[in-house]
């Protein structure tokens, strides 16, 4: 089932430009909890998820969502990336599995174009595929799979082709990982670990080559950091950052967004009300000069301001 907004809160797409931590309130509901922005390549838009169902909204003006149809496939949840060339989005379905939807003319009854395809294979009872990342060639998806096995959740870092194809598991082991996503040349799978801790929940981000081999640790301290995005240069990574002892990646806690600089530097961007939903995708426009997200401030909360 969908999240829903407590009572008093609003959900709050907030536009950051990165030099100044300045923020633009672009959209707010107080009656649909959205999640998860991603930018548009030609920087004119924004989808964002809620309720079940994909939305389009311009990023700049006063106008509002425009729903996007799926064609009928199960409800999808905050996983979801754009294809470089803009034409498709692939969404994860509460169904366990990834869908490509055509943008191009896409309705809300999904009439002018494609019905969607389902991208990935089944891999067993119980394998659930939470899309992350799409290659910069448009030609391969990162993934976490996950499965339970004997009561056990295990995550793990997979590629599969976009068109279609076998996957390719890229770690196997018991650590728990999240947030695949490629870097702007290709060459690496950026994601958030619990490999680098003995306690648990304590995950920092790491990078991977995307062919697969032995990860290699980017961030180290006592902040539960989450969803590493990097920028469309590959100069700075964004991601969230959960306070220390935080199990996972709830919603509804104080976190804060950072930017991971080329030189190791860490700085702060925004302090949120949030979690689960602020910035689970990559979010970064085009031109690297903003970042888009989610705040879900509640009634008797504090306005939050850029850190």
């Amino acid at each position: 089932m969908s999240r829903r907004l407590r009572p008093g809160q609003r959900a709050e797409l907030q536009i950051i430009e990165v030099e100044t931590g300045a923020a633009t309130l672009r959209f707010s509901s107080d009656e649909l909890l959205f999640e998860a922005p991603n930018w548009s390549p030609d920087g004119k838009s924004l989808l964002i998820n809620g309720d079940g169902r994909l939305f389009r909204l311009a990023a700049e003006g006063t106008g509002g969502l425009e729903e996007i149809g799926l064609g009928g496939i199960a409800e999808i949840n905050n996983d979801h990336v754009i294809s470089p060339d803009g034409a498709t989005a692939y969404v994860s379905s509460e169904d366990g599995h990834i869908y490509a939807v055509g943008l191009d003319t896409a309705t809300v009854d999904g009439g002018g174009r494609d019905a969607p395809r389902r991208v990935t294979n089944d891999n067993g009872a119980g394998f659930r595929h939470y899309l992350h990342g799409v290659s910069p060639d448009g030609g391969t998806l990162a993934y976490i799979g996950l499965t339970v096995d004997g009561g056990k959740v295990r995550t793990n870092v997979f590629t599969v082709p976009a068109a279609g194809g076998p996957d390719i598991q890229l770690t196997d082991d018991d650590f728990p990982d999240d947030g695949a996503e490629f870097s702007p040349d290709g060459a690496w799978i950026h994601f958030n670990s619990e490999r680098g801790s003995s306690v648990p929940g304590h995950a920092q981000l790491f990078r991977m080559p995307a062919v697969g081999g032995t990860p290699e640790q980017l961030t180290f301290d006592e902040q539960v950091n989450w969803f590493p995005h990097p920028s469309p240069d590959g100069s700075r990574i964004a991601f969230v950052s959960f306070p220390p002892g935080t199990l996972g990646h709830p919603a509804d806690v104080p976190v804060v967004v950072r930017l991971l600089e080329k030189n190791g530097t860490v700085r702060e961007l925004a302090h949120v009300f949030g979690g689960q939903g602020t910035m689970n995708v990559p979010s970064w426009s085009p031109d690297g000069r903003k970042i888009a997200i989610v705040a879900y401030p509640l009634a008797e909360a504090t306005e939050w301001s850029p850190g």
